[in-house]
């Protein structure tokens, strides 16, 4: 979510790398379905055939150009919106509206189990703010559904379903478990009235616990990424680990719109990434920190390091980081406006250009680069896909590779009256590598000759 708006997973099957969620909790969910047998469980293996990938798509140049080619667009042949179950807020709509749309998969007990999360808004606003009433979560057994709103009637029998945390629920704070912290509840001033929202919410397995990493979005007495631990199953309940009971993660510093006070601006668009026993805090759009072994804290707190990009130039300003591991390789995802302008002889230009004057924002993209190493150096980036950015990228329980979209609302194309309907929805998208020499990842370009399925 903006500031100014708003493998084959890993090498370690069934551990769906980056992002690893729901294990030992798929017979408390009620998700079930059958996995392909493993090479160990099938006949003794053949050699594999030699296989051709996809080429790698020249660059437009100079670096900085976007690539806007209809290919790189979700469409009915690659992509399709999730059946999530309707809350009451939803049912005008017909579609759960959502931003920073995040889906997942991981096998638990032999079983794949989806889970899907974002932004949303309450009833009576066009947007998640200057309010929203926290994080909601969805589980499934297949990425086609059917999708339940996480069951947490045992937790809060008066709550609306599948609402795991809120501002709201600051009264269940005690001496030693602290759910709501004071920056995180609501607020009033004579400008916005109540204020306060969660933003791009993920849901997190790790080590034998449930997390989920989130964001306080501008409207916030504090703005920034918090880290929640579930002292249950995927619906919690939650509470907020002890790093974040004063501030968001990271030092403050002077960002975001006007309305921000003085010193609340911290780093958002928190993201978790976890290797073997390790975990690590991705913050937009550069920082990155190590989790204590306890993950109640980060270390360093302050100071954080930085990847080692390429950026452009000029550098636009980038937001959404997410690491995502997958043959071997790290790649790093970012979302920056593709903003049209014009050149000297009268064409358009397509541009992740910082915003100024002439410059209109186009497509909110997912720009992508790789590397050998999580922190770097990273390759020169490229348009992994076009209007699919703030998303996350994972893989299915047959191992296809998926990228969520949301299409985003506020500005560009998606904010045009005939088009504003199809926006802000919790879509998915296939997507194809071009193998370990060509080393990208792009949404499913037109005819390859496969059809989609969940």
């Amino acid at each position: 979510m903006t500031s100014s708006e708003q493998t084959a997973g890993s090498e370690k099957r069934p551990h769906l790398h980056r992002r690893t969620l729901l294990a030992g909790v798929a017979g408390s969910l009620g998700v079930a379905a059958a996995l392909p047998a493993t090479a160990a469980q099938a006949s003794p293996a053949k050699a594999a055939p030699a296989r051709r990938y996809p080429a790698n798509w020249p660059e437009p140049e100079p670096y900085g150009l976007a690539d806007t080619r209809q290919d790189l667009w979700p469409r009915e042949d690659n992509s399709f919106v999730l059946p999530l179950e309707q809350r009451p807020r939803d049912k005008g709509r017909g579609t759960v509206w959502m931003r920073d749309t995040y889906v997942n998969c991981f096998v638990v007990d032999g079983r794949p189990v989806y889970v899907a999360t974002g932004t949303t808004r309450v009833p009576g606003l066009e947007a998640a703010g200057p309010w929203n009433d926290g994080i909601f979560v969805w589980v499934a057994p297949s990425l086609r559904g059917p999708w339940r709103l996480a069951d947490t009637t045992g937790i809060r029998p008066g709550a609306e379903k599948g609402k795991v945390w809120s501002p709201e629920f600051v009264g269940e704070n005690r001496p030693g478990r602290t759910v709501v912290a004071p920056w995180q509840e609501y607020w009033y001033d004579d400008r916005f009235g109540k204020r306060g929202q969660a933003w791009a919410p993920e849901v997190h397995y790790f080590r034998g616990r449930w997390y989920i990493v989130a964001c306080m979005g501008d409207h916030s007495r504090k703005v920034g990424s918090f880290l929640l631990v579930s002292e249950g199953g995927v619906e919690g309940p939650y509470r907020l680990i002890e790093g974040n009971y004063e501030k968001p993660f990271g030092e403050s510093f002077i960002g975001g719109p006007d309305f921000i006070e003085p010193g609340a601006y911290h780093h958002i668009d928190g993201s978790i990434y976890t290797e073997g026993d390790d975990a690590w805090l991705v913050l937009h759009n550069n920082l990155y920190a190590k989790f204590r072994p306890d993950m109640e804290d980060i270390s360093p707190t302050s100071g954080l390091p930085v990847f080692r990009q390429r950026p452009y130039s000029p550098e636009p300003y980038l937001e959404g980081a997410y690491v995502f591991k997958y043959g071997g390789k790290y790649y790093l995802l970012q979302a920056a406006w593709n903003r049209t302008s014009l050149n000297a002889d009268g064409s358009t230009r397509y541009a992740y250009d910082p915003a100024g004057a002439g410059r209109v924002q186009y497509q909110y993209d997912t720009v992508v680069a790789v590397s050998d190493t999580f922190e770097g150096p990273y390759s020169e980036r490229w348009t992994a896909g076009v209007g699919v950015g703030h998303n996350n990228f994972f893989t299915d329980h047959h191992g296809r590779l998926w990228a969520t979209f949301f299409r985003n609302p506020n500005f560009g194309y998606w904010s045009d009256p005939s088009r504003v309907a199809d926006a802000a929805v919790p879509g998915v998208v296939r997507l194809e590598w071009t193998g370990p020499r060509g080393n990208r990842l792009y949404v499913q370009r037109r005819n390859r000759g496969r059809a989609i399925s969940g």
